[in-house]
């Protein structure tokens, strides 16, 4: 009798002794957040460092790890593959996703890094919620805390954009929401769900996108405080919203019925939204309220949408900088009261930055130029068929690639390794502009690395690239760009973004010894000590207890 009543309490109490002992052996923090800020330049830290508040990214960099010299290491630096790559700690070459979109030589069309017709919207009637992670090859370190708890942590991703939030949530999450440009509703995917939760219907019926429209952009500040972006009214701007003028304030009464949830992307609010969304996620979904780790993945677009529209000198840059300054600052409050200081470790970073507003470097007689897509793809257009006899041998220029046809490459005798170098030499001869060419013989065989030792490389995973990869010279675009900015090169003003980490056993320090994006996911994986992610070959930066 007395072994069968031992038998019975230790069956009872074991189970819940395991448990506190496992829990007094690994200590984890209650909720991972990461968030990524779109086409931020690490130098936007301190440019507008005077007029940022104490609470936002200024507690970020004086009570956590500031790596300031944080790089991509590859050439592509693009929304789809820099969310990537942070979160699985790898380069394009590994995880697959070498664009935004890209040309697939399979279906002989372009296709987009999310994308995808096989699932349906969810919480909307158009096409704006087809979607999944199916082209991402590689694991994200969201994936690993799912592993790593059998499923148990929850894992909630959030963007204005679809590529920001579907590939930070990897591949088994429990919600992935974006901006629906169409409604302003925020939505998801059958690939996740079949019907949105009560929470996000009730967050939609807010239809807080609206209130935006009606408010319209005023500036944050006294004007004065302006003074460093000046002037406000300038040719290297857009006119995003139909006024005739590029100049505060903004309003969206000239803006079509149809396109006013659109243009939202391109004001403060677009990232206010996001917050707002990823508070409430915060408390419905119940994160960081038990003994797993959850995660939470926030991407805030809007500083792209502006980026690309005004410009790095714009009032509407600083401005929107200001205002993301002080939505953090509601954030890590918001975070600190429902979790409790130090029971949250958080990342910040940039998915790409962003090259100096062209025209105006041009204006300035700084180097900026353009190749001239259309007469490249003319030029290399004609040289083919009249040296190897078919016109029909090229079948594609995308992404700074030439894509060969391989059946007709067969089809008439053509030896492709002869197609590959003799129309490198023709671009090498014929277009100064091309800094360095690789074709895929060059590449093939050799492995993407850590540090940057070939951008090119690290850029592009061969399964499903072109023949012949080319970059141009610093500060020069395909096509130049009059207004606004844009990314997409190995050049520092694209790959250097911002690095904090903060909270749950990070300490307070500044670092200026070089560090890559590759490096966030197993630093964040060996603080809570777990698998990094299946194709990883980024380090830890931060030493654990």
């Amino acid at each position: 009798m007395k072994k069968i009543i031992v038998l019975i309490l230790t069956l009872i109490v074991l189970p819940g002794l395991c448990t506190s002992i496992y829990a007094q052996e690994v200590k984890r923090p209650k909720l991972v957040v990461g968030i990524v800020v779109d086409q931020m330049r690490f130098d936007y830290l301190y440019k507008y460092y005077p007029f940022y508040g104490n609470g936002g990214f200024k507690r970020l960099m004086e009570e956590g790890s500031n790596f300031t010299f944080a790089h991509f290491n590859y050439e592509v630096t693009k929304t789809a593959p820099g969310h990537a790559s942070i979160y699985s700690g790898t380069t394009p070459f590994y995880h697959g996703i070498i664009g935004n979109d890209w040309y697939d030589k399979q279906s002989k069309k372009s296709v987009n890094a999310v994308v995808d017709p096989n699932y349906k919207s969810v919480g909307s009637n158009d096409e704006e919620g087809e979607c999944s992670p199916e082209k991402l090859l590689a694991t994200t370190i969201t994936d690993q805390i799912k592993l790593a708890f059998n499923g148990k942590s929850k894992v909630i991703s959030v963007s204005f954009k679809n590529r920001g939030a579907v590939l930070p949530g990897g591949h088994m999450p429990d919600g992935v929401y974006w901006y629906n440009h169409k409604n302003g509703d925020f939505i998801t995917s059958t690939y996740y769900m079949n019907k949105l939760p009560q929470w996000v219907l009730d967050f939609n019926k807010q239809k807080l996108s609206s209130k935006h429209i009606e408010t319209g952009w005023h500036l944050a500040l006294p004007i004065e405080k302006y003074a460093m972006s000046e002037p406000d009214e300038t040719n290297n701007e857009e006119d995003v919203f139909s006024e005739g003028k590029t100049s505060f304030p903004h309003t969206f009464k000239n803006v079509k019925a149809e396109d006013k949830y659109s243009k939202v992307s391109t004001t403060p609010f677009g990232n206010e939204l996001v917050y707002e969304f990823a508070k409430s996620a915060i408390v419905n979904e119940n994160l960081g309220s038990d003994d797993y780790t959850d995660f939470l993945a926030v991407s805030f677009s809007s500083t792209d949408y502006v980026g690309h529209a005004y410009g790095t000198n714009a009032y509407e840059t600083q401005d929107i900088y200001v205002r993301l300054d002080s939505t953090i600052a509601d954030f890590l409050t918001t975070l600190d009261k429902t979790l409790g200081e130090g029971n949250y470790l958080l990342f910040l970073t940039a998915d790409h930055a962003g090259i100096e507003t062209p025209s105006f470097l041009r204006e300035n007689k700084i180097p900026a130029g353009e190749l001239g897509n259309k007469n490249f793809t003319n030029l290399v257009s004609e040289f083919v068929p009249k040296t190897f006899g078919s016109d029909k041998l090229i079948e594609n220029f995308s992404n700074k690639q030439i894509y060969f046809d391989r059946e007709e490459v067969k089809k008439k005798g053509v030896d492709i390794h002869q197609l590959q170098q003799k129309t490198a030499d023709f671009i090498r001869d014929s277009f100064p502009m091309v800094a360095t060419i690789y074709t895929r013989d060059n590449l093939e065989g050799k492995a993407a690395t850590r540090e940057p030792e070939n951008p090119i490389l690290n850029s592009y995973n061969m399964a499903i690239a072109g023949d012949i990869f080319y970059t141009l010279q610093s500060g020069n675009l395909p096509t130049f760009r009059e207004q606004g900015t844009t990314h997409g090169t190995e050049f520092s003003y694209d790959t250097h973004v911002p690095l904090l980490f903060f909270g749950w056993n990070v300490p307070k320090q500044t670092v200026n010894t070089p560090v890559y994006i590759v490096d966030i996911a197993p630093t964040i994986a060996d603080l809570i000590k777990i698998a990094e992610p299946s194709a990883s070959i980024g380090i830890p930066l931060i030493k654990g207890n």
